[in-house]
């Protein structure tokens, strides 16, 4: 993925909130539906009191890799800049780290998993 095309996240939780990303990128960002294969998701306990603030959730969703093609997991994928994917991966709290993943559509993008 190159700066000058612009970065795709895929997301699935939080970052798909229209306050959430008012705050992390200054700009609501359109998104366009997409899966991820071989994924589900479980729940964890924000305990970052600012990220749990500003989504109004105390628990999020947390994408774990299952290698099983049948599952699968729902979410949008935002177009946006190299500085906004440095802006949300300070949004995502220490439980989550950045990975490129193949979506359903065949597109490589980012997503944050546990």
């Amino acid at each position: 993925m190159t700066e000058d095309a612009g970065e795709l996240l895929f997301t699935y939780g939080t970052l798909q909130f229209a306050e959430v990303q008012l705050d992390t990128f200054g700009r609501v960002v359109a998104g366009e539906s997409d899966s991820l294969p071989g994924f589900t998701i479980d729940y964890v306990e924000i305990e970052d009191q600012r990220v749990a603030d500003l989504s109004g959730l105390s628990v999020h969703p947390m994408l774990r890799s299952t290698g099983n093609a049948v599952d699968r997991v729902v979410g949008k994928v935002l177009h946006i800049t190299a500085d906004e994917l440095d802006a949300a991966d300070e949004y995502e709290v220490a439980l989550y780290r950045r990975i490129a993943v193949t979506l359903a559509s065949d597109r490589t993008a980012w997503v944050y998993v546990g």
